[in-house]
């Protein structure tokens, strides 16, 4: 498996900058070829390169390293741009997935049989082929439904943003990536049927399984939770997850119940950093939301959405259970 980099079309727009100190930063997966690029832009450009050693996670964490005092312009590798103000110049250099999804594709008919209308989605390194996808699913008697979101193209989804699938009327939904976070909130958002076509593993599989499981501990969490007497409320320095007025509501929230409320921020969210906070019974999560359904075993003590504490509160009903999201 590789990826393309259109290195080219990044050397031409930093000329056109002018920019003599240029960082670049790439998501965990991508930073083995950072050396590689960082030597082909200085040599074709005359400029200073200056690589991010810091974990990126997407988007949303873009331009937020120490970074951002010393470089005139950031190259960021590997995701789609958001519609949030960055603190520098930042050029998104989308990364394409040599992967075949030919053969993945292929296993997920069988799965998808039954079912007329598809709602077809993948992430931003297949976004290249989707249209190939679409002629695909259509060439064997599938009728196609996407469009994009808030910050997201046609057919893209994040691991925070489900926008591209909202109220699309489609009879199943079919995703073609990696990994079952994303799934899980497709599943969930829409209660449809819904197909993974894993290019990775060139195979396909449904959600059911896996979403009543993730399912199985989120309660499992909740309920632990329901006799918490005091929450930490995890706020997120990134400019892309900062929800700090969210945080406000949550806390008013909680004090309304008569427990104990404290607002927590960082930039990193690990459980090494929630140690010295041994008095707080329970956590909430307004960073990232893959990190309370992903990390979960991490941590000792329950780390809940901003919606499963409305359920821990009464605010909202176990049947009511829902994906958090952040609104760019």
């Amino acid at each position: 498996m590789g990826y393309e980099f259109d290195v080219e079309g990044v050397i031409e727009k930093i000329k056109k900058f002018h920019a003599e100190v240029v960082g670049v930063q790439f998501p965990e997966g991508l930073k083995i070829h950072a050396t590689r690029i960082a030597r082909q832009i200085e040599d074709e450009t005359g400029a200073t390169v200056i690589i991010s050693a810091d974990p990126c996670y997407g988007a949303c964490d873009a331009a937020d390293t120490d970074m951002k005092d010393v470089v005139d312009l950031l190259v960021h590798f590997g995701h789609t741009a958001l519609p949030i103000k960055y603190d520098i110049p930042v050029i998104f250099v989308e990364t394409r997935s040599d992967m075949d999804v030919q053969g993945a594709l292929s296993s997920a008919m069988k799965l998808l049989e039954g079912y007329k209308r598809i709602g077809l989605v993948t992430t931003a390194q297949h976004l290249y082929l989707l249209q190939d996808m679409k002629n695909f699913l259509e060439e064997n008697g599938k009728e196609v439904v996407m469009h994009g979101g808030r910050g997201t193209q046609n057919g893209q989804i994040l691991g925070c943003n489900f926008s591209s699938i909202k109220d699309l009327e489609a009879d199943a939904f079919l995703y073609v990536g990696s990994g079952n976070f994303h799934t899980l909130g497709i599943k969930l958002f829409t209660d449809k049927p819904v197909v993974i076509a894993d290019p990775y593993i060139n195979e396909a599989r449904d959600i059911d399984e896996f979403a009543d499981r993730i399912m199985r501990i989120r309660f499992a969490r909740i309920a632990k939770a329901m006799d918490a007497g005091s929450f930490g409320i995890i706020v997120s320095s990134k400019k892309g997850q900062s929800r700090m007025e969210l945080a406000k509501v949550l806390k008013n929230m909680i004090h309304k119940e008569k427990k104990e409320a404290y607002i927590l921020i960082m930039d990193d969210v690990s459980p090494e950093l929630l140690t010295p906070f041994m008095d707080i019974d329970a956590f909430v999560m307004t960073a990232c939301p893959r990190i309370a359904i992903d990390d979960a075993n991490m941590y000792k003590k329950p780390l809940l959405t901003p919606q499963e504490l409305e359920i821990v509160l009464g605010k909202r009903d176990w049947e009511d259970y829902m994906m958090d999201e952040i609104e760019h």
